[in-house]
């Protein structure tokens, strides 16, 4: 993300962009992690752009909050997994944007918060039903109303991130840790790794039982890839696996 003079802020055509990028990647079978980080130093994301929104109409508040739900709604749901490199402030729809990422990396000064209420308003972009998902209710709901301020370490003990990194000079800290993160994950059974994100997400928004039958759905479909049968070779021949995401 790289909107300098907006701190990145999700203005109409910023977000038009996103989606836009999302659509073309999500079509790239070679692509197998995707990370969201800032050109902008000292910022990851602001939030949603005010500025712009204090000239729209209450009915085109209403779309454009509806779309920007849907680009958070296409980040959740895109294939492969999703990092969030948190190098500075990720306030509001900023913090929401990382929110539906699979997993988040932060640098220790980063500062972020769903500060919504302490500007009349409330997270409108999925914050209200993720951070609940990821820290329980009740801390999410303290956060919430307070409009609380947290930097990266205070949000890796409250599990909020998955990991937190002191700041380097260049500023990009929490983007390097989310390469190191990815290239962990590069190495796996791809169609596994995708279908494992499924069976987490569906299953998350059931009961047990019938997220255990969306495991076992998702479980037979991994059963005839070739990379299935590569992994199980591999292991009986004693040597790094191949996958080709077939």
């Amino acid at each position: 993300m790289n909107r300098p003079r907006a701190r990145n802020a999700l203005g109409y055509v910023f977000v038009s962009e996103l989606l836009e990028a999302l659509a073309r990647l999500r079509e790239d079978r070679q692509v197998r992690v995707l990370l969201f980080r800032s050109g902008v130093k000292g910022v990851f994301c602001a939030g949603a752009d005010l500025k712009e929104r204090e000239q729209m109409s209450e009915a085109e508040v209403g779309v454009f909050v509806q779309r920007l739900r849907g680009l958070m709604n296409d980040i959740a749901a895109f294939p492969s997994p999703t990092i969030a490199a948190m190098d500075g402030f990720a306030l509001g729809g900023g913090l929401e944007l990382a929110l539906a990422c699979d997993l988040r990396v932060a640098a220790s000064s980063a500062v972020m918060g769903l500060i919504e209420t302490t500007r009349g308003l409330l997270p409108g972009a999925g914050g209200t039903q993720r951070l609940p998902r990821c820290l329980g209710v009740a801390l999410a709901k303290e956060l919430i109303f307070t409009g609380r301020r947290l930097n990266g370490v205070q949000a890796q003990a409250l599990g909020l991130v998955n990991h937190t990194v002191a700041q380097n000079e260049e500023g990009d800290a929490a983007y390097h840790q989310a390469r190191a993160l990815a290239q962990e994950i590069l190495p796996q059974a791809p169609i596994a790794v995708r279908l494992g994100k499924v069976a987490i997400d569906r299953g998350m928004e059931v009961d047990i039982a019938s997220g255990m039958a969306i495991e076992e759905m998702c479980y037979a479909q991994n059963i005839p890839t070739r990379d299935r049968l590569e992994g199980m070779a591999a292991f009986r021949e004693k040597r790094p696996p191949k996958f080709v995401g077939k």
